[in-house]
């Protein structure tokens, strides 16, 4: 039997709450599907650079990660979202501003 999930919804929300109470800039910039919408999170690092998460499923373990989809120029990471976004319309893109490129994405409860 399979896991239940949380509503991506829910975990956006909270994500976003996490990021805002350590003054992390955060946007929205593509509502997915409310319930079973995968997530892309942007990092721009606000000089031209950005970095590209995507939640990926570790076939050996089981485990749920973080991985890089893109990495560089920060028009390129956007043509990388753009590609995805016309394959998977139900997909959440995140945009996180943090001249560090924090995402808090390795943290407890958002890394799993």
């Amino acid at each position: 039997m399979a896991e239940p999930r949380l509503a991506t919804g829910i975990w956006v929300s909270a994500y976003l709450a996490r990021l805002r109470l350590s003054d992390i800039p955060v946007f929205v910039t593509a509502k997915g599907d409310e319930t079973a919408g995968a997530v892309l999170v942007k990092s721009n690092t606000l000089d031209g650079r950005a970095r590209l998460h995507q939640r990926s499923l570790d076939l050996m373990t089981g485990a749920r990660t973080w991985i890089v989809l893109a990495e560089g120029d920060e028009a390129e990471v956007d043509a990388s979202i753009e590609k995805q976004r016309r394959f998977d319309p139900d997909l959440w893109v995140i945009e996180v501003e943090d001249r560090m490129g924090r995402t808090l994405l390795d943290e407890p409860g958002l890394a799993d």
